[in-house]
């Protein structure tokens, strides 16, 4: 049986960037693991650990040697290693002495090239503690570190000073050396409550023993704790807690021993908007705010302590004192800003660059103007509405409040808006122009708001292709992506029909004095296509059926939602199988066909089969009820209708010899195959859809 230990590593450091921390971990726990694997060591679980102070990683049942390996060595030809007497000669001595043993223990092998000379070499598998200091180092010159420091008078880099090194393997200490620290047994507790040093005993007893010195090593852990912490102090206040995930794990990330309690802060601060309120106390204090039933923001906030105080009423009062003077500022820029309508900005917004091949932010506003009036026609909306909401929407960016808070852009816009009177729509759309931010953000609620968000990302995506600079990689410095993702969710989840080829040639006009090339536009609607390929594999259609819908090169989002819709739903028909054979079938002859069988019209009297007959009859019997639903965009009736011609078709191919000797009876079958495939192509290339 393999003998096995745990194995516990604890890299301590000064404070780690928050935002960093469990990237870094889940990285140099992932590197020991994959290191571990490369040296063919077996283990049955392993998890990553860390605080604020601590990289930790611990490994469970590791095998405590490597298994021994027996190594095929091959050495010269036989006729090259012995003389006529049989005496070896110097290559046989040689390959013997360099495997450690007699020339007479030498087998030999047939080979491809001839008998040759080999022996098995047994190769002694390394004790694994041996093999740490490899190990550890490898993983942590992995790490991603964006920006390293030094410390000291050494040349050594890392991204916070190291201070100790806990490397257990069983209950001893493995030899290890990273940078000029050498492995010990000893960790440290929290730096205020238990700063001595601590004796782990082995990988089992560390959560103990530090939880003893008010450490808790568990990111998960400290996170649950903060969320059950926060829950339970609002519940006492009749409130609810905003805890965002973000925020959760930058507060986790932050603190080694979490201890939350509550303050307060004056009711007249409720004066200015919520979300200003909430991104002061959270940029700058990591604090969780309060709502009431109504989701009305309340005067009271949770704070995270990194210690247990034996006064934590004054610990209370600190972070009140703190908090005053910055909502104190918010309210000043609120009530500053207010003082000048949104309009007055936008001669300054000619001395913003938008890009710089690309004009001002000013000139940017003009052009999702120009956009205002198609958008309009084709959302039912008010071009004039549209057009002063293009006019504003980039207005609140010279505001002081956004100058503080750069993630309120938008929001401000809309209260700024609102205190001007500006129509409720216009208002509303300085908002929505942003929407939606992220995946699974709100979508726009208001038709102003809608035609401003993708006339916004429609430009965009214009001129950013147009001076080709599109996304490579990872690089995507202007959201492309983001960009183009936002515009189909809004397209396809409001159920807006739009044709996105004119739209996007409108916007290449509007950069009047850029010469863009012809291919600006198909680049743009490719990259969609892809975003939109993306998206649908996301939410578990095959690709397949998406790249059947895809291929008719279709410029409409919600027309490409509702096909794709209706052919995964007709590729779990039992006849999709056969009728997408026959269509690769059909799709084949036509490609290989010489004659100019397309301009030839059926004419029915050259049908010599009963199965072509029947064929041509069912499909001039349901053409126009197909057509007509592909027009109402009802797919997925189309699409039945079709399926109701799998016997007739099976049956022209076990009949019918398309390539008949008489050349009109041919052209007449091709074109009978023809105006089948054409109706099938009218919804998508179902040929694709073979399992």
């Amino acid at each position: 049986m393999t003998q096995t230990q745990d194995l516990l590593i604890e890299l301590g450091t000064e404070e780690l960037p928050p935002k960093a921390l469990k990237s870094l971990a889940a990285a140099f726990h992932n590197g020991v693991i994959e290191r571990l694997k490369d040296l063919e060591l077996s283990f049955t679980d392993s998890e990553w650990l860390a605080t604020p102070r601590r990289l930790a990683v611990r490994v469970f049942d590791l095998q405590v040697q490597q298994q021994d390996k027996v190594q095929d060595r091959q050495g010269p030809a036989v006729a090259a290693a012995f003389n006529d007497d049989g005496s070896a000669k110097p290559a046989a001595v040689g390959f013997a002495k360099s495997c450690g043993v007699d020339v007479t223990e030498l087998q030999r092998v047939a080979t491809a090239k001839g008998e040759r000379l080999a022996y098995q070499v047994k190769v002694p598998g390394q004790a694994t503690s041996a093999l740490l200091n490899d190990v550890i180092n490898a993983a942590l010159a992995k790490l991603p570190i964006p920006k390293a420091m030094r410390w000291g008078q050494g040349e050594h880099e890392f991204i916070r000073v190291p201070h100790w090194l806990l490397v257990l393997f069983g209950e001893t200490v493995a030899p290890v050396q990273v940078f000029d620290l050498q492995s010990n047994n000893i960790s440290f507790g929290h730096r205020f409550h238990a700063p001595d040093a601590i004796i782990i005993n082995n990988a089992k007893s560390y959560d103990e023993q530090l939880r003893a010195a008010f450490v808790d090593v568990s990111f998960a852990s400290r996170k649950a704790h903060i969320r059950e912490q926060v829950e339970a102090i609002a519940k006492t206040l009749n409130a609810t807690a905003v805890i965002e995930e973000s925020l959760l794990e930058e507060v986790a990330a932050l603190v080694e021993w979490p201890v939350a309690l509550t303050g307060g802060f004056d009711a007249e601060f409720l004066e200015v908007p919520a979300e200003a309120l909430i991104a002061t106390m959270q940029a700058d204090q990591k604090y969780f705010h309060l709502v009431d039933e109504q989701q009305r923001l309340l005067p009271h906030f949770i704070t995270v302590s990194n210690i247990e105080s034996r006064h934590p009423q004054s610990v209370i009062d600190g972070n009140e004192r703190v908090i005053r003077p910055r909502l104190a500022d918010a309210k000043f820029f609120y009530d500053a800003d207010k003082k000048h309508r949104l309009d007055s900005y936008q001669e300054k917004l000619k001395s913003i660059v938008f890009q710089q091949k690309l004009g001002t932010l000013y000139d940017k506003t003009m052009r999702i103007k120009q956009l205002a009036k198609p958008l309009a026609d084709a959302l039912a909306g008010q071009t004039a509405l549209i057009e002063r909401a293009a006019e504003l929407c980039k207005s609140d960016l010279l505001t002081n409040m956004v100058y503080e808070f750069p993630e309120l852009q938008g929001i401000m816009g809309s209260y700024y808006a609102a205190n001007d009177n500006e129509p409720k729509e216009v208002a509303a759309a300085m908002n929505e122009v942003y929407q939606p931010r992220f995946a699974g953000d709100v979508l726009p609620k208001t038709i102003t708001g809608s035609a401003l968000s993708i006339a916004d990302r429609i430009d965009t995506l214009v001129g950013i292709f147009g001076i080709n600079q599109p996304p490579t990689g990872a690089k995507d410095p202007f959201a492309l992506r983001r960009s183009a993702l936002g515009l189909i969710r809004i397209l396809v989840e409001k159920g807006i029909n739009l044709s996105l080829e004119p739209l996007l040639e409108q916007a290449k006009a509007n950069y009047q004095d850029n010469a863009f090339t012809d291919e600006t536009t198909a680049s743009v609607l490719e990259f969609i296509a892809g975003r939109l390929q993306a998206w649908y594999l996301d939410k578990g259609y095959s690709a397949q059926v998406i790249h059947s819908v895809l291929v008719l090169n279709i410029d409409n989002p919600f027309d490409i939602h509702q096909r794709l819709a209706a052919v995964s739903d007709f590729n779990e028909l039992p006849a999709s199988e056969s009728l997408a054979a026959a269509n690769k079938r059909v799709s084949n002859i036509l490609s290989k066909a010489e004659d100019n069988y397309a301009t030839h019209k059926i004419d029915s009297a050259l049908f010599e089969a009963q199965e072509e007959k029947v064929l041509f009859e069912q499909l001039s019997s349901m053409n126009d009820r197909v057509q007509s639903h592909v027009q109402g965009g009802d797919y997925a009736a189309a699409l039945k209708l079709l399926a109701t011609l799998k016997e007739p078709i099976d049956a022209f191919f076990d009949k019918v010899m398309v390539n008949a000797d008489n050349n009109a009876v041919r052209l007449n079958r091709l074109q009978l195959l023809h105006s089948l495939r054409a109706l099938f192509l009218s919804i998508a290339d179902v040929s694709l859809l073979q399992k």
